[in-house]
């Protein structure tokens, strides 16, 4: 099990991007959580198989139709 901790800036509230990163979860066998933060960004956690943990990582990169991700943090 891997578990992924990131940080997403740029256009990423207000263009579903939450609802479709539960989705991507559901998708993906993946158990996380993904919420909102006061300065914009979307900060979220997951945790499962390697595989599905970097598909994860590789769609947050450009998130749903609408979002502009600019930048992405790792923790």
């Amino acid at each position: 099990m891997k578990t992924l901790h990131l940080k997403i800036y740029g256009r990423v509230q207000g263009v579903l991007f939450r609802h479709s990163a539960r989705e991507k979860m559901k998708e993906w066998g993946l158990k996380g959580w993904i919420r909102n933060c006061d300065d914009g960004c979307v900060e979220t956690e997951v945790e499962g198989e390697e595989g599905a943990v970097e598909k994860y990582r590789a769609w947050c990169k450009s998130g749903p139709r609408g979002a502009r991700v600019e930048r992405i943090e790792n923790f």
